[in-house]
């Protein structure tokens, strides 16, 4: 199989990034991104929509609650439905549908798509990305940590990395700048998140499953739960960090709240004397003990005397799991609500996550941004914070600097369209999972079935949790963002399903 090039890989400047002067490394903020794995917009004490909801008073996140306190929240920030377009999109600037990585990454050369009856699936970039030549299924970039690296940052992964598949160059954090990497691998979960069976990793002899994290040895057979080994691993580094005399990028990317649900005894049982069942006290105790984490990295800061020119940025890879009443004791589709459905959905609950920026003296405290942005828009904003100047990168740009909305600028951004592009079809089933793409304009969004070629619309702003279909009212609404849709495919050469029956590739969205 040959992927498809989508452009040529020569050095292209990066488009939609702010010129920057040079200055003295000593004045550059340090940069904490903190991700989150799978954590939906409800998932949280902190409220990102108008008024409290129930799922607000069920969990407790005091630190993301003190984090808000010092910056700002967005209650509109974007991701893509699963982890690795997610990911890929911060590491390169590019949306999912140019980089083609729109499905999760796991094994070389192998597509992790469900079978359908109706539709085959595009041979999309299954290895991943990486950072040289002649990889089959990747795509070449230059990543955004070995920017900040060039540039004279210390540059620390720690926790989930899933930017490529095993045995590809794209599954080492060390391959894309990262100077430190502390148990990042191409598994895109954790086997166990319990120390004393060693986060899943087998001592007998036998083969470890693909998800047993790497690198945690020394807390194998102890009580230490993965959330807080991460976090005992990243103060380390950042203790490291400090002594270097150079600013530092820390991407704290958490396995929690990812499946299993395992249960971080330290807060297991106050949910369960909550009354809460089994299950959902597990879920909210990973959630606290990821909020734990949070909370010891802003306390390492204040007695470092660095929170002062220390941004943090939480933020998570996709929406809450929300398609299965196996582990989740809610109504079925519901455990994001106000959204709808959640991971791998073109839905709100698939794509809408927490966001937080804390960065004294630029963003004022205590205040929420309600323009909406995306993933992509990362990979410019942090450059931007950290001052780059060398911008030049083997890859097209798409995203824009949210510096603006940081510094509390008037933008257009509401005005923008923001695109999703989903050619495959995930593991599971729920409202809004399907082979989809998907625009956001406005109030206004579009998602497109290519399956059935049915295309549903939605107020954002008035019915967030889009349960009433607009398309039969608005037609031409319909056919003008299906053409803006249909364009921004064809622009950034896109790939389509085909139908199985035909051998035909399915429509464009402004072709139907």
């Amino acid at each position: 199989m040959n992927p498809k090039k989508i452009l040529p890989l020569a050095l292209i400047p990066l488009t939609g990034l702010s010129a920057q002067n040079t200055v003295t490394s000593d004045s550059r903020p340090n940069i904490i991104l903190f991700m989150v794995d799978d954590m939906g917009w409800q998932d949280t004490s902190l409220p990102f929509w108008k008024e409290r909801t129930p799922l607000n008073e069920r969990y407790h996140t005091p630190n993301m609650e003190r984090l808000a306190s010092q910056g700002m929240m967005f209650t509109q920030a974007y991701a893509c439905a699963v982890s690795s377009p997610t990911r890929v999109s911060l590491m390169t600037g590019m949306n999912a549908a140019r980089h083609r990585v729109t499905n999760w990454t796991l094994e070389k050369n192998s597509s992790t798509d469900r079978k359908s009856e109706v539709l085959q699936f595009p041979e999309w970039n299954v290895n991943g990305i990486c950072q040289v030549p002649g990889i089959p299924f990747t795509y070449e970039v230059t990543s955004l940590p070995q920017l900040l690296k060039n540039s004279g940052y210390h540059t620390i992964h720690c926790g989930k990395a899933h930017w490529g598949a095993i045995d590809t160059p794209g599954e080492n954090p060390h391959h894309f700048g990262f100077e430190v990497n502390i148990a990042g691998h191409a598994g895109g979960g954790i086997a166990s998140f319990y120390g004393e069976q060693n986060y899943g990793n087998r001592v007998d002899g036998k083969p470890s499953p693909l998800q047993a994290v790497p690198g945690l040895e020394k807390y194998w057979g102890t009580e230490t739960f993965a959330t807080e080994a991460l976090t005992l691993e990243s103060l380390k580094a950042l203790d490291k960090a400090k002594s270097l005399g150079q600013p530092f990028y820390l991407y704290m990317a958490h396995y929690a709240i990812h499946i299993p649900i395992d249960k971080d005894q330290r807060f297991y049982k106050k949910y369960i004397d909550g009354g809460l069942s089994e299950k959902e006290a597990a879920y909210a105790a990973l959630i606290e003990g990821m909020d734990k984490s949070l909370g010891d990295l802003m306390d390492w800061l204040e007695e470092s005397k660095l929170e002062e020119n220390t941004v943090i940025i939480f933020m998570s890879d996709n929406g809450g799991f929300s398609t299965s009443t196996q582990w989740r004791d809610a109504p079925l589709h519901r455990q994001n609500a106000p959204l709808n459905s959640g991971k791998g959905s073109a839905y709100e609950g698939g794509i809408r996550v927490p966001m937080i920026v804390r960065w004294p003296e630029t963003v004022p405290p205590n205040t929420r941004c309600n323009d909406y942005l995306i993933v992509e828009d990362f990979f410019p904003t942090l450059l931007d914070m950290a001052q780059v100047k060398s911008r030049e990168v083997k890859q097209p740009v798409d995203g824009i600097s949210f510096l603006p909305m940081l510094e509390g600028k008037q933008t257009d951004d509401n005005r923008r369209a923001l695109y999703w592009h989903y050619p495959n079809l995930w593991g599971n089933e729920g409202p809004g999972i399907g082979t989809t793409s998907t625009v956001r304009k406005g109030d206004w969004k579009l998602v497109y079935y290519y399956e059935t070629g049915e295309k549903e619309l939605f107020n954002i702003t008035e019915d967030i949790g889009e349960t009433t279909n607009r398309a039969t009212q608005k037609p031409r609404l319909v056919q003008q963002l299906s053409k803006e849709l249909g364009e921004y495919l064809r622009n950034v050469e896109a790939q389509r399903p085909i139908f199985k029956t035909t051998g035909k590739m399915c429509p464009w969205p402004d072709e139907i």
